[in-house]
């Protein structure tokens, strides 16, 4: 088995020894609260909620609110600029309900996407899509997990999204070797949705309107029964990923 080391900058003190192979055989088989619940307990400081605010993202903050009653850990979302306004309110919605400790990081100096179309020219997210996401999402994230001395980041990738996720672990490292957590890997879009349901879990009402998958609007549209979940994102190009999972 591997072992791995993962030390937060900034907070020497705080060493915490863990095997990925092992994790991922302990936890398999349980419900994602366990999952969560074990990195609450483990990473009392460094421990980082990355949300779109997704449907996903939105049944993980349930568990932490809720049913764990964590003390506030920050949740990282990435304002692109080019959001949906349903997703902004929920993110002012689920801000209030949950109290949440919101941590927004965006494209620096910009906005609006006028700001941002004035900047960097017109449908840049057309002309150079890498560009687009580099500027508004992987770098903001990037950001956002150093200032926020990050060690564990949690986020709302599930197996059965696309073929591309089918293979995602529970527990993986990042390329800066932080411990990258996916308590929802293993449940369905059935499994999700199932406990919206059972404990009322707010949610974008754009799910409703056939789109399972809510990126960007301007590269988000409506998925046709049989699609991937995720098909209506970059629908026409060559994409399966913004790029924010590839760090």
């Amino acid at each position: 088995m591997i072992t791995s080391q993962c030390i937060a900058p900034k907070l020497p003190n705080l060493t915490f020894d863990f095997d990925i192979e092992e994790l991922n055989l302990r936890f398999g088989c349980c419900h994602p609260r366990k999952v969560l619940a074990w990195c609450v307990e483990n990473f009392p400081t460094g421990l980082v909620q990355s949300s779109a605010f997704k449907v996903n993202g939105m049944v993980i903050i349930h568990m932490l609110y809720r049913e764990l009653r964590v003390e506030p850990i920050p949740v990282l979302f990435l304002d692109t600029l080019h959001h949906f306004p349903e997703t902004l309110e929920l993110v002012r919605k689920a801000t209030k309900v949950y109290n949440l400790n919101l941590k927004v990081y965006k494209v620096p100096d910009v906005d609006s996407r006028k700001a941002f179309a004035n900047h960097h020219g017109e449908a840049l997210w057309d002309r150079d899509t890498d560009k687009f996401y580099q500027l508004t999402k992987i770098e903001p994230l990037e950001r956002g997990l150093r200032e926020l001395d990050t060690v564990a980041w949690i986020t709302g990738r599930r197996r059965d999204q696309s073929s591309t996720r089918s293979a995602t672990p529970i527990f993986e490292l990042d390329k800066k070797q932080r411990l990258k957590i996916n308590p929802l890997a293993t449940w369905t879009s059935q499994d999700v949705w199932t406990y919206v349901v059972e404990h009322d879990v707010i949610y974008n009402p754009l799910h409703d309107q056939g789109y399972p998958s809510i990126g960007d609007q301007i590269t988000t549209t409506p998925v046709n029964e049989g699609e991937d979940e995720r098909a209506g994102r970059w629908r026409g190009k060559d994409r399966t990923e913004c790029g924010i999972h590839y760090l």
